[in-house]
């Protein structure tokens, strides 16, 4: 998949591999800007959280379970761009940060539609890049995002930002 042109591999392995240390950077830049510090503990406790949740112990427990090689392992024709020993379903990228921006967008819907943007980005430059198929990546965003979304409703109502309505002070949002 990958050996188009050097501008090109070099935009899908920024996409795969980098810009994930982009959005955690972004998504603290993002808190600490816009809301009290009390608030962005919670915000980035509650979406790193998911994201941990869905990438550790939800994707882990699935691939104890299930064990599907990668694509340049399960076929030779595939040009990789960098190489990954795990199983490849599902996405752990995708299961990451798609619950973060799940979380994210359940507190400021436009910086929650960059996330999902950028989350969609990262996972087809890892399908370009020949370390995923399309499905690890649809498998990884859906759980990805039902976790966050379960993690926001329990743990969100115990927060006072967002839209909560057991939030005992006016929420703040991050607009």
């Amino acid at each position: 998949m990958g050996g188009a042109s050097p501008a090109f591999d070099g935009g899908v392995i920024f996409l795969a591999e980098y810009l994930p240390y982009a959005l955690v950077v972004l998504l603290a830049l993002l808190l600490l800007s816009h809301i009290s510090l009390r608030n962005t503990l919670q915000i980035g406790a509650l979406a790193l959280g998911a994201g941990l949740l869905a990438r550790f112990g939800f994707g882990e427990l699935i691939r104890f379970f299930y064990h599907r090689p990668r694509p340049f392992l399960a076929h030779q024709n595939i040009h990789t761009l960098f190489t990954e020993v795990s199983p490849a379903f599902p996405s752990g990228h995708a299961l990451f940060f798609f619950a973060l921006a799940t979380v994210v967008y359940r507190y400021d819907k436009k910086w929650g539609a960059l996330f999902f943007v950028a989350a969609l980005l990262m996972g087809a430059a890892r399908v370009t890049a020949g370390v995923h198929y399309p499905s690890d990546v649809l498998g990884g965003a859906l759980i990805g995002i039902t976790v966050g979304y379960l993690c926001a409703r329990i743990c969100g109502g115990f927060f006072t930002v967002g839209d909560s309505k057991k939030a005992s002070a006016p929420a703040k949002h991050l607009t």
